[in-house]
């Protein structure tokens, strides 16, 4: 059962967005996520923190200068995620743009395991031509070993990266990360993207500095920002103010027709209108089939498409990731039906604050979106594993209440490695250890949290009525509030009394429904859409009264915009 909570707010700041000229619920709304003046939702290049705030950033330029005077051969070690695909993209085409070509390297997680290890380091350098440098996109920070081989193998490193740092830090001649100890960089959300874009502006800037760039010959990094966007809302990171004026202008340049081959060509296979883009399409179209190659064993795919400038080539290489993103939601639905059987098991034996799932023939690059909707139904950490060259490895997801990471590292001795953030993480053990991790992982999490597994909690604004929700002042306010994601949720409301007008199936699956909803008060009826919500409203359910927490969106088809409400949850009305 989904609790239903008032979201807290600063009720001096919203009376001063209030005075400012916001009406009084989007003023409440911004309140709530830390908006303190209107000039906090600045979207221009203008507000956002400069490169040179960014530890290390200074020393990434210098040692990428000195490659680019020299001619010298550069690596990127990235990710196999939307993240780390988008970064990738971005550090290719941009040290490209400021005369630096590079190469790429992209390891699969099944044959080298995540990011820069040893391993990698050797296969890199085994390449012609061999490098002299090695720059890490979202990955490389607890990489201390492989910096290790590539400083015998006479290559210098430079990290970028977002995860979290362990006790050791590699020995690398650069490392570029908000999230090191000490950092002062205010905003410690940049996805491993949003890294290696401040890598390359503080590059440009240093090059400007020498000379070999003025104000008007520099290349326009801007022209990146779409992959930058599109990698940020696909981590699912905080978007703080710097995070959305990133998106913000990713989404700008979209919109009008600014973008690569590879994501025009996306949202075409996905059938998405690139003149609405935004970041619903980025995570639930367009970020799933990059992600899908990576964990098909097909990340370089991925790669190509978003280096791609030939849009019938972008096309066919599209067309190829929907398929392998057809394969991943198959195997996904298959893992799925058996950790949530698995999950029932556990907990009929003894209620759990945490769940660890395993299957030896997982897919281990689908493992964590399985573990996302194990913590969606059953709202408890889960790590999920499956069998990998003689070793277990898994991923883990979180609720906002457990600190996932700090959760692991309590758990480190029984562990082989683990890294990632507060509410995603990935884990490798030896197989004798399962039983002894997962008793020490329901430990701790029952030492935080207690024995008692914790409910979701719905956060709603206040009450909005049907009127005040199809006002158009109300919502062009609430447009200004975007991008929503992590970090700023999209504001949800109560509904006064409704009645249920109308009732049709919505989508193939029939698991879905469109309702037409009255408010009794003003009149004003709505069209509404209930996500997996079919079975609540069956036929039986029009003429019947309910309140919804919903959000009001304008909604776009084939160029004409409609109001509609978006449920979140609901309650009938008693008699």
């Amino acid at each position: 059962m989904t609790r239903i909570l008032s979201r807290p707010y600063d009720q001096h700041a919203a009376d001063r967005l209030a005075l400012s000229g916001f009406l009084p619920p989007i003023a409440r709304a911004l309140a709530a996520r830390g908006i303190q003046v209107p000039s906090d939702l600045e979207q221009e290049w203008a507000g956002m923190l400069p490169p040179a705030m960014l530890e290390g950033t200074r020393e990434a330029a210098e040692r990428l200068a000195l490659a680019r005077e020299r001619h010298q051969a550069v690596t990127i070690v990235a990710d196999y995620d939307c993240d780390g695909a988008t970064a990738c993209a971005v550090g290719i085409r941009g040290l490209r743009m400021l005369g630096i070509t590079a190469n790429y390297f992209v390891p699969d997680r099944v044959l080298h395991g995540y990011g820069l290890t040893p391993n990698v380091v050797d296969i890199v350098a085994a390449r012609t031509p061999k490098p002299d440098l090695i720059v890490t996109v979202d990955n490389g920070i607890s990489s201390a070993a492989a910096v290790d081989r590539a400083r015998e193998l006479s290559i210098d490193v430079i990290i970028t990266d977002h995860h979290l740092p362990g006790a050791e830090l590699p020995r690398a001649q650069a490392i570029v990360n908000p999230n090191l100890t000490g950092s002062t960089f205010p905003s410690k959300n940049l996805a491993g993207v949003g890294v290696i874009y401040y890598v390359l502006l503080a590059l440009r800037s240093l090059l400007r500095e020498r000379g070999v760039f003025d104000a008007k010959t520099q290349p326009r990094l801007d022209a990146l920002v779409d992959f930058v966007a599109l990698g940020t809302v696909a981590d699912v990171v905080k978007l703080d103010k710097n995070n959305r004026i990133l998106v913000s202008q990713g989404i700008r340049r979209i919109r009008c027709g600014r973008t690569h081959a590879g994501l025009e060509a996306l949202f075409a296979i996905a059938g998405r209108d690139i003149r609405t883009a935004g970041v619903r399409d980025f995570g639930f179209a367009v970020a799933p089939r990059i992600n899908a190659a990576g964990r098909m064993g097909a990340a370089d795919t991925a790669l190509q498409l978003l280096r791609s400038k030939d849009h019938v080539e972008a096309l066919r290489l599209a067309q190829h990731l929907d398929a392998l993103n057809t394969q991943r939601r198959e195997e996904e639905e298959r893992i799925w039906a058996a950790a949530r059987e698995q999950a029932h098991r556990q907990l009929e034996q003894r209620q759990r604050p945490a769940l660890v799932l395993y299957g030896g023939d997982w897919h281990p690059g689908i493992v964590g979106i399985v573990a996302s909707r194990i913590v969606e139904e059953f709202y408890r950490p889960t790590i999920i594993l499956c069998d990998d060259n003689n070793m277990m490895k898994g991923s883990g997801r979180s609720i906002r209440e457990f600190d996932l990471y700090a959760g692991l590292q309590k758990t480190a001795h029984v562990l082989a490695g683990f890294g990632g953030h507060k509410l995603a993480a990935g884990v490798r053990l030896e197989p004798n250890q399962l039983e002894r991790f997962r008793e020490a992982f329901e430990r701790v999490v029952a030492d935080e949290l207690g024995e008692q597994p914790l409910t979701p909690a719905l956060l709603l604004e206040c009450e909005l009525d049907f009127q005040q929700a199809s006002d158009s002042a109300f919502l062009q306010e609430l447009e200004l509030m975007q991008p929503f994601g992590a970090g700023n949720a999209e504001p949800v409301f109560a509904s006064p009394e409704l009645t249920v007008v109308d009732r049709s199936p919505l989508g193939y699956s029939g698991d879905h429904v469109r309702l037409r909803l009255k408010d009794s008060a003003s009149g004003i009826t709505l069209m509404a859409k209930g996500w997996n919500m079919a079975t609540a409203f069956p036929p039986s359910s029009v003429g019947s009264r309910i309140r919804v927490a919903y959000t009001p969106r304008l909604d776009y088809y084939r160029g004409v915009a409609s109001i509609d409400v978006g449920i979140k949850d609901w309650q009938p009305v008693a008699d």
